[in-house]
């Protein structure tokens, strides 16, 4: 996500948390994954502006991600970046599971159907990869992803400090150290590709 969308986000949840005053009836914390729908009709009542404007944003994200994914998987040559790929998607479907399940159904700009997906990687992203030879499709989702990934950790991250619900914090905690991780994943491939003559790994 580039920094301005970032900004945007960090200031209306400031505004957010500067309005809204304690929720009158604290959500009780709960596993984020797994859980989802014995909490969703619950947790839509509950759950405070601030936590809202993040479970929205990152919905966008994770759908996202998930587009950039499918769009190379099969065109992956390195084993360890398809398994990387794979370990993605199956995480963050499951989470976008659970985070729609938390979101209000009602009122406007509240639910996750109508996000809008910009900043969230843009149509540049998915225009570079569909672009990419199979030669270089490697390369271009490992730099896509990372910086993708890296958002979304600088999103957790500023979440974990002005949200509200301890179940959304503790979503936002996991969050930030897993794409924290698949960054450094990331980068890790791309200095060991660039260490080997040519290059290229072998699949």
């Amino acid at each position: 996500m580039p920094r301005v969308h970032l900004l945007s986000w960090l200031v209306t949840a400031s505004l957010l948390a500067a309005c809204a005053g304690p929720s009158p009836h604290p959500a009780a914390p709960a596993s984020p994954a797994g859980s989802a729908a014995a909490g969703s009709s619950a947790a839509g009542a509950e759950l405070s502006g601030i936590d809202v404007v993040f479970l929205s944003t990152m919905v966008g994200h994770s759908e996202r991600t998930l587009q950039i994914v499918r769009l190379a998987r099969d065109r992956l040559r390195d084993d360890a970046l398809r398994t990387l790929a794979a370990a993605v998607e199956a995480t963050e479907a499951d989470e976008l599971s659970a985070m729609r399940g938390w979101l209000p159904t009602a009122g406007p700009g509240t639910g996750a159907a109508g996000h809008d997906h910009a900043g969230h990687g843009d149509d540049t992203a998915l225009d570079r990869l569909r672009a990419a030879s199979d030669a270089d499709v490697d390369r271009v989702l490992r730099e896509v992803l990372a910086e993708h990934q890296r958002a979304a950790a600088d999103l957790a991250r500023a979440q974990v400090d002005v949200g509200r619900d301890e179940r959304v914090r503790d979503l936002a905690r996991r969050i930030e150290r897993s794409r924290t991780a698949e960054v450094e994943l990331l980068q890790g491939y791309a200095a060991q590709i660039s260490a080997v003559p040519g290059g290229r790994r072998s699949s």
